[in-house]
């Protein structure tokens, strides 16, 4: 840390490339030892990465600049694009068949409760709540309903992330898995309805309805462009003799310019091309899931660290106490939510006690229907968008502890072990908290 501030003032007028490079190799090496540090309080290490990347970042001690974490956003949406296609390829059309009861229960009653809370509470307090203080009361409710929208969502990426640090396979860790995904698929879809509505609620020119479509058209255009690159990477390894980590460096980047250039979600094109590899060449799948495994580690630290070196505490610490009100809302909302869906005999019981601890982080698609709000609201949506990035940030951190804790709870996970490197066998290694082989 004291050679990176050194460092800083050196090249305070180099190039924004050469900064960027060195800014990511002293994440990188911080970011390592956060983990560790993680590790030893019994914190998921992508929780210590995130944290890592908040106190060396400009939102506290500034050692990495913004417009270097701005630079490095096309890395780390490479490297989350291999943590989506990981996702994708663990649901496999035989699970989906046998499980399409819970999930399409458990999906729908954690996206529709907390969207029905957050947003009646939200439009309850409005005469105070900053973003609709002086609003009439349709601008009132549109704001509630697109902030019940984004509460509803849920984050596959660092889902699969602690579930494979801690190489959690048992069936609850899969279920979460899948309702994950299924969630930001209807939260997608929920969004789109919002805004395409909005202008019925909200004055004269204070919604954009085009927003709606164009989110559609992103959602379909990306499924369509995952299920091609799924194709064309099974394609692709059933030629390749030899597996090589080029291989996963091409998918990365290839998947992050196809999100970039035709304006996709980079994590729905992963996902996408994960679930078609995996069904259909799943030969291929398997030799690309044991690079993926070899390579994870510094993976999850570019994702993680960076995520967090781009946490901002500015309005956190202007609206912490709203903030506040609205994740505690979400997280009483997801365990109504998962309650709910227990009255079916199909939901199994671990589900319903702490099935909705493993549904509170948020990520990639909450930040796009985030990014879309702004968007679709000119007049109020920076507040808005401002707003939501920050309890994104704050489910981010807490998240991964609060799915760590529902695998202990439920049996898949036991105290003190951790996975500490994934050599060529395909399940990891265990290391039990004494410190013996």
């Amino acid at each position: 840390m004291g050679l990176m501030a050194l460092f800083q003032v050196l090249t305070r007028a180099g190039p924004l490339e050469a900064r960027a490079t060195l800014a990511l190799g002293f994440l990188a090496l911080a970011a390592h030892l956060g983990g560790e540090l993680a590790k030893r309080f019994h914190l998921p290490r992508i929780t210590g990465f995130l944290i890592t990347g908040l106190v060396v970042g400009p939102a506290w001690l500034g050692l990495v600049r913004s417009d270097e974490v701005v630079a490095l956003g096309f890395i780390a949406d490479a490297a989350m694009a291999l943590v989506a296609f990981t996702a994708g390829s663990q649901l496999t059309l035989e699970m989906l068949r046998r499980d399409r009861v819970m999930l399409a229960r458990v999906s729908v009653a954690t996206v529709l409760v907390p969207f029905g809370i957050v947003a009646a509470v939200t439009l309850s307090v409005s005469p105070w709540f900053p973003l609709t203080v002086n609003q009439p009361f349709g601008d009132a409710l549109a704001v509630a309903l697109v902030l019940g929208t984004i509460a509803a969502a849920a984050s596959p990426t660092v889902t699969m992330a602690l579930i494979d640090e801690l190489d959690a396979r048992g069936s609850m860790a899969r279920a979460v898995l899948g309702v994950t995904i299924a969630k930001d698929l209807l939260v997608i879809a929920l969004f789109a309805l919002v805004i395409a509505n909005a202008g019925l609620l909200t004055s004269a020119g204070a919604v954009d309805m085009a927003v709606a479509w164009t989110t559609l058209l992103r959602a379909a255009g990306s499924i369509a462009g995952g299920a091609a690159l799924g194709f064309a990477v099974s394609r692709y390894m059933k030629l390749l003799s030899r597996d090589t980590p080029l291989v996963v460096v091409a998918l990365a980047f290839l998947t992050a310019q196809a999100g970039a250039s035709l304006g996709l979600e980079t994590i729905l094109i992963a996902l996408t091309a994960g679930f078609y590899v995996v069904n259909f060449a799943p030969v291929e799948a398997a030799r690309l899931r044991a690079l993926l495994q070899r390579g994870s580690l510094p993976v999850y630290i570019v994702v993680f660290t960076v995520a967090g070196a781009g946490l901002q505490l500015d309005t956190l610490r202007e609206l912490w106490p709203w903030v506040l009100l609205l994740v505690a809302l979400r997280a009483l909302a997801l365990r109504l939510g998962t309650r709910l869906a227990g009255a079916s005999p199909s939901v199994p019981a671990d589900m319903v006690r702490h099935g909705w601890l493993g549904l509170v982080s948020q990520a990639g698609i909450a930040i796009g229907l985030a990014a879309a709000a702004r968007r679709a609201f000119p007049e109020w949506g920076v507040s808005l968008e401002a707003l939501v990035v920050v309890m994104i940030g704050v489910h981010e951190i807490a998240g991964p502890i609060c799915f760590r804790r529902a695998l202990h709870l439920t049996g898949e996970v036991t105290e003190g072990e951790h996975v500490t490197e994934k050599p060529d066998a395909d399940r990891p290694a265990l290391v039990p908290g004494g410190g013996s082989l």
